[in-house]
């Protein structure tokens, strides 16, 4: 059998399942109409568009998407831009939400959000079943991971970064594994995380997707139900209980380029998400939106094209080192070292830069704006300045991240709220 023949076999008996209920607690004001996964990132996409991506372009085109916090703006984002597909021909992206199937319970952790929909899933009868995590943004062909699942005889598989042992300590959990890759040992966020085999710097760190054996998901989400004691988590409780006995073997998520290493952001804080917006401002980004040969895969609105307009020297529409995306007007502004999304305006003699400025913000005229990430639907009035003087920040009400980001919404501007 060709391997082409192989790899789609494979593709073609997954059934993905991506989690994309949680809230994103430490994104605080930008979490309180949206799930995280439903958050805005790069100009024109939301974080649920990567693993959504990386299921389609690796062939695998039946996901499930779980949600419960908050859904109506990623139920919606989904509708509209992947409702597309025939169910009739094989494939399907279909929204889960907590609907209390099992019990009189919402989603309880991740391994109950898939023990919920043990029904929805034995229906598509797969033979393998990915679990996903619904926010983090990143780039991955997912048949490399399911190839490696079944060639080493695995019940569960979980997808791994080589991770600096500083940078995970006390962040993620962690895999210890033996020289062929078996996961011998796991630790939940640990002070000292254990190094891998080959690299005592580096630890193996879970990224939160899985393959599973489908009869070997079922056994143990059955038995992991029946635990009074259990928090219902892949991290805390399955994992665990499996390594001892079953074969649990880690997958390393490598970078396709050589001697670079592997792109994935959890952009689960303020100050990670605009870092990782401001990334993509380099001229060569390592997340690089541009690859035909992986495209990234959104809900997008039929817009004008950007505009920048006036050409006097104390009044000139421009943009430089940023990413400006449909239906924008830069007029008679300055724009630098700034991500904008769709319809944002920036009016005449105001300055925006290192900013993010999510759809339909307008900044009128006279505005100073740096160090910022500005909500969605934003009015940001005359003569504003934000970014220059925290404790002045502060004092209005808006929020500053530990690294001086200033957070405005529309809350905090006195304007109605909303998604």
């Amino acid at each position: 059998m060709s391997n082409v023949r192989y790899i789609s076999n494979l593709t073609r008996d997954t059934y993905a399942i991506i989690l994309a209920g949680g809230r994103g607690s430490r994104l605080y004001e930008l979490t309180d109409w949206r799930a995280k996964p439903a958050l805005y990132f790069g100009g024109k996409f939301r974080i649920i568009d990567f693993p959504l991506s990386n299921c389609i372009n690796s062939g695998i085109r039946r996901v499930g998407v779980v949600t419960q916090y908050k859904s109506h703006s990623l139920i919606r984002h989904i509708t509209r831009g992947w409702g597309h597909f025939k169910k009739e021909l094989g494939e399907s992206v279909e929204i889960l939400p907590a609907s209390q199937q099992t019990s009189g319970n919402w989603y309880q952790g991740t391994a109950d959000a898939v023990f919920q929909n043990i029904d929805i899933i034995r229906h598509e009868i797969p033979k393998y079943v990915m679990i996903l995590s619904g926010d983090h943004v990143y780039r991955m062909d997912y048949a490399g991971l399911l190839a490696a699942h079944a060639e080493s005889g695995a019940d569960m598989t979980v997808c791994c970064l080589e991770t600096p042992i500083a940078e995970a300590a006390g962040a993620f959990g962690v895999m210890e594994v033996d020289e062929n890759m078996r996961v011998i040992g796991f630790q939940e966020k640990p002070a000292h995380p254990k190094p891998t085999p080959n690299d005592p710097e580096k630890c193996l760190a879970s990224m939160g997707n899985y393959v599973f054996n489908t009869k070997f998901l079922f056994d143990q989400l059955k038995k992991d139900a029946a635990n009074a004691d259990s928090d219902r988590d892949f991290g805390k409780d399955i994992i665990p209980s499996i390594i001892e006995q079953f074969n649990v073997f880690a997958f390393p998520f490598t970078s396709a380029v050589p001697e670079q290493p592997a792109y994935w952001r959890d952009v689960g804080t303020l100050d990670s998400f605009f870092q990782a917006n401001m990334e993509l401002l380099s001229p060569t980004p390592q997340l690089n939106l541009y690859d035909a040969k992986w495209p990234i895969w959104t809900y997008q609105e039929q817009l004008p094209p950007a505009k920048f307009v006036f050409d006097d020297d104390d009044r000139r529409g421009m943009a430089v080192d940023s990413i400006v995306s449909g239906g924008c007007i830069i007029s008679g502004a300055k724009v630098k070292r700034s991500v904008l999304f769709d319809e944002v305006r920036v009016c005449s003699y105001s300055s925006v830069k290192d900013s993010v400025l999510l759809p339909d913000v307008v900044v009128l005229k006279h505005c100073n704006i740096q160090n910022a990430i500005i909500d969605r639907g934003c009015i940001i009035p005359e003569g504003t300045v934000i970014g220059h003087n925290q404790e002045h920040d502060k004092a209005r009400g808006f929020r500053v991240s530990e690294k001086g980001i200033t957070l405005v919404t529309r809350k905090m501007l006195g304007l109605p709220e909303g998604y």
